[in-house]
C-alpha cells in the first residue's frame, strides 16, 4: 500500500496545479493512497484571508472540503483519496480549531508548527543578532510547542518536526537533545505519528525532516511515523518515497501510517 498525505494545492496561495493534478500525479507514481491536506485558514484572524499567499480564505473551506469528497467519488476505484489538512498550532486558538474541524469528514489533520514567539520558523532574520543562548530559546520554545501539539489530541500527525533547520541549517547544530527528546516522549505517549517530509530538499537544508538522528530517538520513544512528499507541485508527489522506506527500515521501523477517517492503517515497509 503506497501513499503520500501532505499535498498543497492553488488554494494555499503559494502551490501550483489543482486537486485533479495531484490526484492524477500520484497515479502516474504508483501510489494507492492520495492525501490532500492544504493550509488551514487562520481561523484565530479577524480577517477572511490574512495571508493569502500562505493559506486559504475561510470560505474557501467549506468549497475545499465538497471538491475532495467529489474527487474521492470520481476516483474510486482508482485511487484512495483522502481528505486531510496540515493546520497550524496555535496555543491560544487550538479549542476554535478543533470546534472548526470537528464538522467535517477529515481523515486526518497535520498539526504544523509554523511559527515561534510570531515569527515564521522559515524567516531567516529571526535568527540575525542572537547569541547561543537566545537561539537555544527559540529551539526549546519549537519544540514545546510541539509537544502541547501532540498533547491537544487535535492531529493524528505532526508536520515536519525539525522544519525550523529549512532555512537556517545551523538550527541543527544548536544543541537540545533534552528537548527534543521531551518532544517525542509526549508524541510518544500521546500517539500521533510524525511524518518523513521530503520538501527539505526544496529549502537550504536539503534532505527531509526530521533528521535521521531524531528518528533514531522516535523509534525508541514508541513514535510511529507516516510519509508526505509536502508536494506544491504535483511533480513531487511520492517524491523519494523508496529512499525513505529503505533509511526506516535500516533504522529499525518495521512499517509506517496512514489515517482513514480518522483510524490508523499500519503498511509494513
Amino acid at each position: 500500500m503506497k501513499f503520500d498525505l501532505h499535498t498543497h494545492h492553488f488554494r494555499c496561495g503559494h502551490a501550483d496545479g489543482t486537486i485533479r493534478d495531484y490526484i492524477e500525479a500520484a497515479i502516474a507514481a504508483g501510489l494507492d493512497v492520495i492525501g490532500i491536506s492544504d493550509h488551514s485558514p487562520y481561523f484565530g484572524s479577524p480577517s477572511e484571508q490574512a495571508f493569502p499567499r500562505i493559506a486559504m480564505a475561510k470560505s474557501e473551506l467549506v468549497h475545499y472540503v465538497e471538491e475532495v469528497l467529489s474527487l474521492q467519488k470520481e476516483y474510486k476505484g482508482r485511487i484512495d483519496v483522502l481528505l486531510g489538512m496540515e493546520s497550524d498550532f496555535f496555543p491560544e486558538h487550538a479549542e476554535l480549531y478543533r470546534k472548526t474541524y470537528a464538522a467535517y469528514p477529515f481523515d486526518y489533520i497535520i498539526g504544523s508548527v509554523h511559527h515561534v514567539e510570531e515569527v515564521s520558523i522559515f524567516n531567516q532574520g529571526r535568527w540575525k543578532g542572537l547569541d547561543p543562548a537566545q537561539r537555544l530559546a527559540s529551539k526549546s520554545e519549537y519544540y514545546r510547542l510541539i509537544a502541547e501539539s501532540a498533547r491537544s489530541g487535535i492531529f493524528q500527525i505532526l508536520g515536519h518536526i525539525d522544519a525550523m533547520k529549512g532555512n537556517y541549517p545551523p538550527f541543527s547544530k544548536i544543541a537540545a537533545p533534552k528537548e527534543i527528546d521531551e518532544a517525542l516522549r509526549v508524541i510518544g505517549e500521546c500517539g500521533p505519528a510524525i511524518e518523513i517530509n521530503t520538501s527539505g530538499g526544496t529549502k537550504l537544508c536539503g534532505g527531509w525532516y526530521p533528521s535521521d538522528e531524531i528518528l533514531e530517538r522516535a523509534l525508541h520513544f514508541g513514535v510511529e511515523v507516516s510519509f508526505g512528499s509536502d508536494a506544491h507541485l504535483p511533480a513531487r508527489v511520492a517524491d523519494q518515497r523508496n529512499q525513505v522506506a529503505a533509511r526506516l527500515k535500516e533504522i529499525g521501523f518495521e512499517y509506517w501510517v496512514y489515517y482513514k477517517r480518522r483510524e490508523k492503517v499500519k503498511v509494513a515497509l
